[in-house]
């Protein structure tokens, strides 16, 4: 019989993937150090855990500042969406500016912080606050250059917020050598989150890391993170598991040709299924296709675009026979058009997962993913997917991705088919030839998981009606001879075995 043990007990800070991936929050009752170079977000993420204890955990908080004064920081968090001035009147929320100017302290033996003690508990017990926010430790500390007292005092700052009970994030600076400008908060706190703010071939990407945490697991990796008009959303993208369930029903490919040439009649729903081909050959039509039939079912789409804005990409569409403003309009159908150079992978999706957490989306579709081979390497952009994919299975949503394919690559085959084409479920290729002086477009399937398939390539043609695929009146029955494969009968009455 498995021993059970006491669960350690957390502070949930509400803050979106950051409970999961410190395995339920901060340690109740305890001080975690915040530390990262300016920029980094320190202040914000602390904000956050007041306001997300207030709204979500009736748990009132204190926030000490030493650099803002309680109007500046009302005024800066507001365009976050963070109302301080109501939580404040409800005497949910206490701001607290301590001024500290070095030319006015007198560094002496008998130096110590007891005054800072007894502002503190007076704001705590004042609301009886569970939460409190120290920003930041190091302007407390500026006029002392006693190591010996600078060191003693962090000691009994840390010790006093642990007997007081309540759970507290202290912001510092980062340092040259250590993670803080002292070097002591970092060994006496009992968790410690590093943030980082780094800018890579002028790509801006935000990081998180759980540097340590007494006495629980954690994830250890770096997590990326945003900052954007809702506050400060983690990806816990080590959490993702291949423990996904999957569906039987089978959903239309939006294109009856195509169809016809799956087993069942098309695609497996929540499953990933890449398209591919060189310039020209009709990715984003195919694409364009299966955004049609979902909305057709009156489920919702989120298209992703990194080359086409959404006014080009409808209108480009309309010349092919598919209208997609009626769904536009009634919000089935959702375009996001962006540069890949906007954010960095990580940034984008995390982006990808805001909307999909915003709009609920039956279907996601990239187009094409292989513009984001231009901000990272191929082992990048494989991580990235391999995570968006997940992500996407986790909530049951089907998804496509295009990827253009340049023949003339000296690595070959694109980096981003290469990174991507194991980890789909379905893959369609398409491709151009030239005969008899045409230039003739065909597909096939390469691979479809779980479902027969015709394996013949197939002609096809696009018109102002759309794509018709030549020769794809097959009708596939089961087969009888036991092997589990389907017999396909051709036009001219012919077998062959998919």
């Amino acid at each position: 019989m498995k021993q059970s043990y006491p669960i350690f007990p957390k502070t949930p800070t509400g803050i979106e993937g950051l409970d999961e991936i410190t395995g339920g929050g901060f340690p109740k009752g305890r001080p975690t150090l915040i530390c990262g170079s300016a920029g980094s977000g320190k202040t914000v993420l602390a904000i956050q855990f007041l306001i997300k204890g207030i709204t979500g955990s009736n748990e009132p908080g204190v926030f000490m500042s030493f650099e803002e004064s309680t109007n500046d920081l009302i005024q800066n968090v507001r365009s976050l969406g963070f109302d301080l001035e109501r939580s404040i009147a409800q005497k949910k929320l206490k701001i607290d500016y301590v001024r500290v100017d070095r030319s006015e302290i007198q560094e002496t033996g008998e130096y110590d912080l007891e005054g800072l003690f007894i502002r503190l508990n007076h704001a705590i017990d004042s609301i009886g606050a569970k939460r409190v926010v120290l920003d930041t430790i190091e302007s407390l500390f500026s006029g002392l250059n006693n190591t010996a007292i600078l060191r003693s005092e962090i000691r009994r700052l840390f010790q006093w917020l642990r007997q007081k009970g309540v759970t507290t994030l202290i912001t510092g600076e980062r340092g040259e050598t250590t993670l803080t400008r002292q070097g002591l908060e970092e060994y006496v706190s009992d968790c410690v989150i590093l943030l980082d703010f780094r800018v890579i071939e002028q790509i801006a990407t935000r990081r998180l890391r759980i540097v340590k945490y007494r006495g629980s697991t954690h994830g250890t990796n770096e997590y990326p993170f945003l900052i954007d008009e809702t506050g400060v959303s983690v990806l816990p993208i080590t959490s993702l598991k291949l423990t996904h369930t999957t569906s039987t029903e089978i959903i239309s490919t939006g294109l009856p040709d195509l169809n016809k040439l799956f087993h069942l009649g098309g695609y497996y729903r929540g499953n990933c299924t890449l398209v591919t081909g060189s310039a020209g050959t009709a990715k984003t039509i195919l694409a364009a296709y299966f955004a049609l039939g979902t909305c057709r079912r009156k489920e919702k789409v989120l298209y992703f675009s990194f080359e086409e804005s959404p006014d080009q990409f409808v209108r480009n569409m309309e010349s092919v026979g598919i209208n997609l403003k009626p769904y536009i309009r009634s919000k089935l159908l959702l375009i996001h058009s962006s540069r890949p150079s906007l954010h960095g992978l990580e940034m984008h999706l995390l982006a990808l997962q805001k909307y999909i957490r915003e709009f609920k989306p039956d279907t996601v579709i990239i187009d094409p993913i292989s513009s984001l081979v231009t901000i990272g390497s191929k082992g990048e952009v494989r991580a990235m997917l391999a995570r968006l994919m997940d992500m996407l299975k986790m909530h049951q949503i089907s998804s496509l991705f295009t990827s253009l394919w340049q023949e003339k690559l000296i690595f070959g085959d694109a980096m981003a088919e290469d990174a991507v084409s194991s980890l789909v479920d379905t893959w369609v290729k398409v491709r151009n030839e030239e005969r008899n002086n045409s230039l003739i477009r065909s597909l096939y399937i390469e691979k479809s998981r779980g479902m027969g398939h015709t394996s013949e390539i197939r002609d096809f043609i696009i018109t102002d009606k759309g794509i018709k695929i030549l020769g794809a009146n097959l009708l596939m029955k089961q087969g009888q001879n036991g092997s589990g494969k389907a017999d396909v009968l051709s036009e001219n009455g012919s077998n062959y075995k998919s």
